[in-house]
């Protein structure tokens, strides 16, 4: 038997790794909703597609992050492992958060979503997480933070423009003021950007260190932001809805990648809110 025979086949040469993505992963906060495909009607997961097209389009990879039970800790956990944070539209936040009853047009709670949602934004303010809200993720945050709500827009505007029928957005122009972080995202020569609407509610007291960075011809705000971190925008109007600007996603995954890699952590510019008793 020669030695080649004794020593056995020779090893193959190692597979070379996968190469690993610089692509930031963006956890985006979806619905809890009753489905149905094929023979299923079930409680599933939901989310538009356009949200994750939206995030991909940017150069991000999509995390979905459904309802669930939560603490500190475990919304701690789920972003440590994030780049980015994008909390997503959807059903009304409870008026119970912010000490109200419940305006007759206002829908039915769902208390899950809202733990879950204000525990991660939490979390990342607290991380310094880049993040964007889209429109219920603009109240939330604002709720989150101790602000309030208008229940129901048309009372205060007087039309249903902001929300004209059931799965129809609304065109509206909002300003933006030229002073903000939204206005470098968008590097645009005019103050103005034209959005698709979908809300009849929107934010009325606003909370403490969140500053305003768009209304409309009526007033209804737009956009906010929080000055003391890194990257914290909100917008009413629904950016995922156009693709041909994707800007603002374009904003948040370039924050988050400065995020991962640590070239972005700057100290608070503004006072900064006492967070330690959120819930």
């Amino acid at each position: 038997m020669s030695a080649s025979d004794q020593d056995g086949p020779e090893p193959s040469a190692p597979t070379p790794e996968a190469p690993v993505s610089s692509a930031p992963l963006i956890g985006v906060t979806t619905y809890l909703e009753q489905a149905q495909t094929g023979v299923w009607d079930v409680p599933a997961s939901f989310l538009p597609k356009v949200y994750l097209d939206a995030v991909t389009d940017a150069g991000g990879i999509v995390v979905l992050l459904p309802p669930q039970p939560v603490n500190r800790a475990v919304a701690a956990s789920v972003l440590s492992r994030l780049d980015g944070l994008i909390v997503s539209g959807g059903a009304d936040v409870d008026p119970g958060l912010y000490g109200q009853v419940a305006h007759p047009r206002t829908g039915r709670p769902r208390t899950d979503r809202d733990a879950w949602e204000e525990a991660l934004l939490t979390a990342a303010i607290d991380a310094e997480l880049p993040f964007l809200g889209i429109c219920r993720g603009a109240q939330l945050l604002n709720v989150a933070l101790g602000g309030t709500l208008i229940q129901h827009l048309p009372d205060v505007v007087g039309d249903d423009s902001f929300q004209p029928g059931e799965g129809v957005f609304g065109p509206k122009t909002v300003a933006i003021d030229a002073d903000s972080r939204l206005a470098a995202l968008l590097r645009q020569d005019d103050d103005e950007l034209d959005v698709h609407v979908y809300h009849h509610q929107s934010i009325d007291r606003v909370a403490d260190g969140l500053v305003v960075t768009a209304r409309t011809e009526e007033g209804v705000i737009e956009a906010v932001e929080l000055r003391d971190v890194p990257f914290g925008l909100a917008v009413q109007w629904h950016p995922e809805e156009e693709t041909a600007d994707r800007r603002l996603f374009a904003g948040l995954v370039d924050a988050a990648r400065r995020h991962r890699d640590g070239t972005d952590r700057t100290p608070s510019t503004t006072g900064t809110t006492d967070r330690s008793t959120a819930q």
